[in-house]
């Protein structure tokens, strides 16, 4: 995509402090990579010196910045990095490819109903009683089962899958190979061996989620598996049966929610957290990567360890162990001292 610098400023509702409006940009790099034809931004700091030598056509930069390289342009906005991310989401938008239609090879119920304005790709299947909500977008190998209602300006890449009676508000996002309303793992041990316990919930994605590739949310047992408006899940996620997930809530990477556990609003799960099941994450909670959730957590802020201790906690808890090693020599030093004082 092709932007003059002034459709930038126009776009990400900036200023323009120096450069030339006209000057045409065709590409989005760092500072270090950029050259007269690229768009790049500034925000942080520790990354001045690059500013300094960077070849960009023009800088998103905060509003205390006003003077850069001589012939960068200069463009003051709020957040340099969401505003390079809103102009990314405008030339995606408008660099799609969709046309509304049932494309030939596509797999479409004669009982499902699939709104005109949206698009079922070749390979994609589409259940009975399905609905597909105006612009949603079901791609090649996708599966949509019996029953399932898509709302308005979803997309469901490549081979995801949306099992019987899920619900999907508008504009969800599925990546490659999501599966939403898999079985919950649910089994009763009686005679000597597992007897699977029927999933008869299903899913509920509320509007304006994602769920990344290769990540599952399990169906409830009964009721609902929800996952609120806004949030995200990354790729290789595994939300269980019967969780309640609020609003734009974070869960990255190799996160695992077990089954029946409740997480308020804005909560952050970074990478390989795991959640225990029948507990409650109070709004505003932030676990740290491989934080290990084994009670329930009341009071909001951050996390880290396992098990989940506030912070701060935690390291003083890592500076403390660092310290054993001189400790054990002391004792040691201390011990042989006494053992000479019962000798004499």
């Amino acid at each position: 995509m092709e932007f003059r610098i002034a459709e930038v400023v126009a776009l990400v509702g900036g200023t323009l402090v120096s450069g030339d409006e006209e000057v045409v940009l065709d590409g989005v790099k760092t500072l270090e990579e950029a050259g007269p034809g690229d768009l790049s931004f500034f925000s942080l700091p520790r990354y001045r010196t690059h500013f300094e030598r960077t070849r960009a056509g023009a800088v998103l930069v905060t509003p205390d910045v006003d003077e850069g390289p001589d012939g960068v342009a200069l463009i003051q906005v709020e957040n340099p990095s969401y505003a390079l991310a809103a102009l990314a989401g405008k030339a995606e938008e408008m660099a799609r490819d969709f046309t509304p239609g049932i494309r030939a090879g596509a797999h479409v119920s004669e009982s499902a109903v699939v709104d005109a304005g949206a698009a079922i790709h070749p390979g994609a299947v589409v259940g009975d009683e399905a609905v597909i909500g105006p612009g949603s977008e079901v791609c090649a190998g996708a599966v949509i089962g019996r029953g399932v209602q898509v709302g308005e300006d979803c997309v469901i890449h490549q081979n995801a899958s949306v099992r019987e009676g899920c619900i999907l508000r508008d504009r969800v996002i599925l990546q490659p190979g999501a599966v939403i309303g898999s079985d919950g793992f649910g089994y009763e041990f009686s005679e000597g061996r597992h007897q699977k316990v029927p999933q008869l919930g299903i899913v509920v994605l509320e509007d304006d989620v994602e769920v990344g590739a290769n990540a599952c949310v399990d169906r409830a047992r009964i009721g609902r598996t929800v996952v609120g408006e806004g949030s995200k899940i990354d790729n290789l996620v595994q939300v269980g049966h019967n969780v309640q997930i609020g609003k734009h809530c974070i869960l990255v990477a190799l996160s695992g929610v077990a089954g029946s556990s409740r997480l308020g609003d804005h909560v952050t799960l970074a990478a390989q957290v795991g959640v225990n099941g029948h507990i409650e994450i109070a709004s505003g909670v932030q676990l740290g990567g491989k934080t290990g959730a084994f009670q329930s957590i009341t009071e909001p802020g951050a996390y880290l360890g396992a098990p989940a201790k506030p912070l701060k906690e935690e390291i003083r808890l890592w500076r403390e162990l660092g310290k054993l090693p001189d400790t054990r020599r002391e004792v040691k030093a201390l011990r042989r001292e006494l053992d000479k004082l019962k000798e004499e």
